[in-house]
């Protein structure tokens, strides 16, 4: 009998569900997003990572060229389609092109819809928790006045707990890749879920993707991605077509965002300290060293000889760490190869032809 793969609700079905349920929808833009806290409130926070495929037109007219294509495709959302689309938005600071979207959107997004900033800290330490805390305690502020109401710290703590189970199969399901006998293209289909399902359906779907699980690994040449998102997804079936597989997540989207548990009686410290476990990324201005070792670490895991970086064009925080992090794994003996995209484009032939270079000197 075939592994049955769980069949996920679309994305715009599980907002509509959500909303005759008589919930609020809560927009947020990468990377680290406090999913808890917006649960409490009765939100349900959805990602926004461009979409990709759409026509930038609309933002082009507000950014500089040099602004990355999730901004630019998230702001023409925003101006055709999605002003109506959600309660409440969120732009964390993981970048001076988000920053600069979150001013934007202020004078953008119609009365009665705003726009929240939260910055994660660069200090990942006991005054990175308690600054992180204290921003968290700010955005609970702005949210109870925004929507009159304030959940109990029973609430918070229930809530933290679903997103801590979710977090927990999430790792789970990436960490079992090589025994789940689906292409990648269906396997980042669910891991993609976590963007928009409540915490409680993604852990069920997860549960119930896992009990096909494999004894012998599935077959294909290794691979780790690493980069923001795997977009345009046509770069899934690319890895397919050249014989590989994706072994290794370092992706701002999925592998970068797997939080261990906080330890703090207090629901906010608690979830500081969980958003501040994550892995090392670029956006949270992590060490060059502790990247290194985070990747050198993951490809040994998953038993990987090649690394692809795919880069957002512009993207600011992968560009600045790649040089540096490209060189220190060449050197521990991992092949590499870089590709800059627009994920509003087609995939670019010339994504496809390192790719396969890529893969076959690694093998």
């Amino acid at each position: 009998m075939a592994p049955v793969y769980p069949v996920l609700p679309t994305r715009s079905d599980t907002l509509a569900a959500w909303r005759q349920g008589g919930g609020q929808v809560a927009a947020v833009f990468p990377v680290h997003v406090p999913r808890a806290l917006f649960r409490a409130f009765g939100l349900l926070p959805v990602e926004v990572w461009g979409p990709p495929g759409l026509s930038t037109k609309e933002g082009d007219s507000h950014l500089q060229a040099y602004a990355c294509s999730i901004v630019r495709s998230s702001l023409s959302w925003l101006l055709t389609a999605g002003q109506e689309a959600a309660d409440v938005y969120l732009v964390p600071h993981a970048c001076d092109s988000l920053q600069g979207l979150a001013s934007l959107l202020l004078d953008f997004l119609p009365p009665g819809r705003p726009v929240l900033p939260l910055y994660v800290p660069r200090d990942h330490g006991v005054a990175g928790v308690a600054f992180l805390a204290a921003e968290l305690g700010d955005l609970a502020d702005r949210l109870a006045a925004t929507l009159g109401r304030r959940p109990t710290e029973d609430a918070l703590h229930e809530a933290i707990a679903r997103e801590q189970a979710a977090d927990e199969a999430l790792a789970e399901l990436l960490g079992s890749r090589l025994h789940l006998p689906w292409s990648d293209t269906d396997f980042y289909r669910l891991v993609r879920g976590r963007e928009f399902l409540p915490a409680e359906d993604f852990t069920e779907f997860v549960r119930e993707a896992l009990t096909a699980r494999t004894e012998e690994p599935i077959e294909g040449r290794r691979l780790m991605l690493s980069g923001m998102v795997a977009e345009p997804a046509a770069l899934l079936q690319a890895i397919a077509d050249a014989g590989g597989v994706v072994a290794a997540d370092d992706l701002a989207s999925s592998g970068r965002r797997l939080y261990p548990p906080g330890r703090s009686e207090d629901p906010l410290e608690r979830l500081a300290e969980s958003l501040l476990g994550a892995a090392p990324g670029p956006t949270r201005g992590s060490e060059v060293q502790a990247r290194v070792d985070h990747l050198v670490a993951l490809a040994e895991r998953a038993g990987v000889a090649a690394v692809l970086f795919w880069v957002v064009k512009f993207c600011e925080p992968d560009l600045f760490y790649l040089p540096q992090v490209r060189q220190a794994l060449e050197d521990r003996g991992l092949h590499t190869a870089v590709v800059e995209v627009d994920i509003s484009d087609p995939l670019p032939a010339q994504a496809i032809t390192r790719l396969e270079a890529l893969l076959e000197i690694a093998s």
